[in-house]
């Protein structure tokens, strides 16, 4: 990991993401609780559903 680089856990980036899809802006979760918005937006990007048929739904991560 690089020096001053911070680590979060999947719980916590996944809070995030989904305190960001209830309403709060890029913003928001920038000032309340210092994490950089391209950071959030990555963890946004991963956690987006993708549908795979008719009954399957999954995220890039998976």
């Amino acid at each position: 990991m690089a020096r001053g680089q911070k680590h979060y856990t999947e719980e916590f980036k996944n809070t995030i993401v989904e305190i960001y899809n209830a309403g709060k802006s890029l913003a928001e979760l920038n000032s309340e609780y210092a994490i950089s918005k391209s950071t959030i937006t990555g963890w946004i990007k991963k956690n987006k559903p993708i549908v795979v048929d008719k009954n399957t739904t999954i995220t890039a991560t998976e």
